[in-house]
């Protein structure tokens, strides 16, 4: 696969790079701009390179008659009125954006309507994250398109057809993008993680490959990791007793922070491979510590010829080496050697020497 490595923000995504890692605080900041705020201050204490919400402007993207995916609110009589209460002001978004920067990540949020795009653009996101149930949406398509900013796309609820056909309208315009799996289950079993999509998708594709995760644990992260993925997002909640819809499908953030340390971790050993035998030589020394040298199992008379039941095998590894067992057995004692001592090279008939 050709080079496709591109830019978010200060941070190259794509070949050779390492996993860039966002943080979907999505709705559980539960429409307060104080928790939203702390959201942001725990994901960049975890190591995240990026935080993403999700911006919502009811009168612009939903009507009264949206029926509710599941009646999770006590306080919202109706999903529009949902999506008022999540609603933030341009200034504040700004506010949430300032702060992401000055705690040296990246600001990101999907839009859901041509309004939200332009309030976004105003704001100078540095690339766009397309929600599973936008892909198939044009209009918006089209207007996040002509930003010229890099797409990330989720491939949540598309068949494929769907999937090419935006993939094939972001080349055919030579803008940089990347597609991640995604499978809409909140929270989503591991059967249906879908970790072999991918290896496809990036033959298919040709581009930067993630994984949007939902799981609500740090595995497929782990996993997506060693196989290669360039992008992980996964959701974020401060504890699994929060109130909200993406609560079950979130890590908490001290899982996130876990999850980053062994994304790294796992990038180091990805990169770093171990040569076998220059190893072995590394552990020369710490072999004759845990290794075994041939003992007398009985008191041996000099002149007695050596037979397998005289000999024992005992820590340290730093006599002869009962590997070689068979180069003794049938050899002379030349000098008495008492039960339980190492035996030396000098002790038998002919002298041994490793090269037998």
């Amino acid at each position: 696969m050709p080079d496709s490595s591109f830019t978010i923000g200060p941070r190259k995504v794509g070949k050779g790079q390492r996993c860039f890692i966002i943080g979907e605080v999505a709705q559980s900041h539960d429409g307060s701009l104080g928790m939203a705020h702390a959201f942001i201050d725990a994901i960049a204490k975890a190591g995240a390179d990026a935080v993403k919400f999700q911006t919502h402007i009811a009168e612009a993207e939903s009507s009264p008659e949206e029926p509710w995916r599941v009646k999770f609110s006590p306080q919202d009589e109706t999903r529009f009125g949902y999506w008022k209460r999540m609603e933030f002001t341009e200034d504040q978004w700004r506010g949430l954006s300032d702060h992401a920067r000055d705690r040296g990540m990246v600001f990101l949020s999907s839009p859901f309507s041509d309004e939200a795009v332009a309030m976004l653009e105003r704001l100078d996101m540095a690339a766009w994250k397309i929600a599973s149930g936008e892909v198939n949406n044009p209009m918006l398509m089209d207007r996040i398109l002509a930003t010229g900013k890099p797409v990330l796309l989720s491939s949540g609820m598309s068949p494929v057809a769907e999937v090419d056909a935006v993939v094939s309208k972001l080349k055919a315009r030579s803008y940089p993008y990347a597609v991640l799996q995604c499978t809409s289950r909140y929270p989503t079993p591991p059967e249906k993680i879908g970790l072999n999509l991918l290896g496809e998708y990036r033959e298919r594709y040709a581009c930067p490959v993630g994984l949007s995760d939902h799981s609500g644990t740090i595995y497929p992260g782990l996993a997506a990791t060693a196989l290669g993925a360039d992008l992980l997002e996964i959701h974020v909640a401060f504890s699994r007793e929060m109130f909200g819809p993406d609560v079950a499908a979130s890590v908490t953030t001290g899982e996130l922070a876990q999850l980053v340390e062994g994304i790294r971790f796992v990038e180091k050993a990805l990169a770093n491979p171990v040569d076998k035998e220059e190893a072995a030589k590394e552990f020369a020394a710490m072999r004759q510590i845990f290794t075994k040298s041939l003992f007398a199992a009985e008191d041996l008379p000099a002149g007695t010829r050596i037979e397998r039941r005289h000999l024992t095998a005992r820590k340290p590894g730093t006599g002869i080496s009962v590997e070689h067992v068979d180069e003794i057995v049938g050899r002379s004692i030349q000098t008495a050697i008492p039960r339980g001592q190492m035996l030396k090279a000098d002790d038998l008939s002919p002298p041994y020497t490793a090269a037998g």
